[in-house]
């Protein structure tokens, strides 16, 4: 539910799921430079041919036409821009020695204010703020330069899931454990007159169009819905999956939308028609969580309860990579593309506290940091490249982290600002005491996503 866009900590369902045989798929095809991945690479063309999507083939591999079908269009466009680049590039020498790719990131604010578990955190588009919620029903804003709290909304009748940032930073959609997607004025913090109304079950993932004119959600009540935001209604609503949907996601230029949920399926949807295009399954079926798209549209990152994400090909539908490294079995965590001076990296969440780094192409974890007591929630990246990294935790505390290199962190600065010790006081941003209300809420959970959640539905 950033520009590397869209369930943060609930576990998935106790009762075990019959685990079929499929076709392997192998990690190691092949598989060209991380910088595939980046916003300044043509992308795939993102309109697949549709296929209407019977609920019979809801455990198939693939659901809608075979791969040459859907490939048809792009592999001949391909070959004629392949020709092209070999003719303009027959001069240049052997591309250099790829680089592996080194990260040092340390903690520089440790934000306070929420009363319970925060269940997701994203950076605006623009890079200057920083939205998180929570447990306790509350959305906060915060300063992504300085850490200052800004300012928090609240509205909903119990806990807060999912949150999503208009592409023009100016609005902030909510979605909640009372069923409800409220929409917020990032300036003033005050709410939309008119909440969306029209999922049965809890709100758990949500995601902008790029142009601000539709929202996707998804539910425990298994669907995904698309919204009209200028009309205020429902546009589509997509009998989606057979158990609670976690994530939701759309493509850079918003005519695809994805989808997973613990019923181990990942779905791509034709915006326009609401047609599955295609349906990827690994053959181990794990419980997808989360899902996003990658940044240049090619890809789509899943995350998985055998502690493994991975980067699926969906046109193909191939795995392409699989990460590992942390510990993710039981919560819903979340994670995001990020760029290092030209490089490639994937960063996520892990239940033993830590945050995790992977160089996109080696899949080799290139940094383990820790600070959370407990759980990491959610992790996004800035929009900008070199940015800092936001993570949340059931901790209750958001915490913003800066790429240190090593002559900076010998002086103790970064960009001419201290870097300020992760046990002092004056490192913690406190949330103004004006206007707070610290009275628990009764109607919201203990940890944002508990345990129990799927096991009583």
């Amino acid at each position: 539910m950033s520009d590397f866009d869209s369930a943060a900590s609930t576990p998935a369902p106790a009762g075990s799921r019959p685990v079929k045989r499929r076709r392997v798929y192998g990690d190691n095809d092949d598989y060209s430079s991380p910088d595939e991945l980046g916003d300044h690479k043509p992308h795939r063309p993102s309109r697949l041919s549709t296929r209407r999507d019977s609920a019979a083939r809801r455990r198939a591999h693939s659901s809608d036409g075979s791969v040459d079908e859907l490939n048809h269009s792009y592999h001949s466009r391909n070959r004629s821009r392949s020709s092209s680049v070999d003719t303009s590039h027959s001069s240049i020498d052997a591309p250099t020695p790829y680089r592996p790719l080194k990260l040092n990131y340390k903690t520089k604010f440790i934000l306070k204010g929420h009363r319970k578990g925060v269940s997701q955190v994203r950076f605006s588009p623009d890079g200057r703020w920083i939205a998180s919620c929570s447990a306790d029903g509350t959305i906060k804003i915060w300063d992504a330069v300085t850490g200052k709290h800004m300012r928090t909304m609240e509205g909903h009748l119990a806990g807060v899931s999912t949150i999503a940032w208009s592409p023009d930073s100016n609005t902030i959609a909510s979605g909640s454990d009372d069923k409800a997607i409220r929409l917020w004025h990032r300036a003033t913090g005050k709410p939309f007159a008119v909440p969306l109304l029209g999922h049965h079950n809890y709100v758990y993932s949500l995601a902008f169009s790029p142009k601000g004119n539709m929202l996707v959600s998804g539910s425990y009540d298994e669907a995904v819905v698309l919204w009209d935001l200028r009309a205020r209604r429902v546009m589509k609503t997509l009998p989606a999956h057979s158990d609670p949907v976690g994530g939701v996601d759309f493509i850079r230029d918003g005519t695809l939308v994805c989808s997973c949920s613990t019923d181990g399926l990942i779905r791509v949807w034709d915006t326009a028609t609401g047609q599955c295009l295609r349906t990827l399954v690994h053959e181990d079926n794990p419980q997808v969580t989360t899902v996003r798209f990658s940044p240049n549209g090619r890809y789509i990152l899943a995350f998985t309860l055998d502690s493994c994400v991975r980067l699926w090909d969906y046109v193909s539908g191939t795995c392409k990579k699989t990460y590992q490294g942390h510990v993710n079995t039981k919560y819903s965590l979340g994670g995001a593309f990020g760029i290092s001076n030209t490089e490639g990296f994937i960063v996520s969440g892990s239940e033993d506290g830590n945050l995790v780094f992977w160089d996109v192409k080696t899949k080799d974890v290139v940094q383990k940091v820790s600070g959370h007591e407990g759980v990491v929630c959610w992790v996004d990246t800035s929009p900008q490249p070199n940015g800092p990294v936001v993570s949340g935790g059931l901790d209750g505390t958001v915490r913003i982290w800066v790429d240190v290199n090593e002559d900076d962190e010998e002086i103790g600065g970064v960009n001419g600002l201290k870097l300020e010790p992760e046990d002092g006081s004056e490192n913690v941003k406190m949330e103004n005491g004006a206007g707070f209300d610290d009275t628990p809420r009764d109607d919201a959970s203990d940890d944002g996503r508990s345990p129990s959640r799927m096991e009583e539905d």
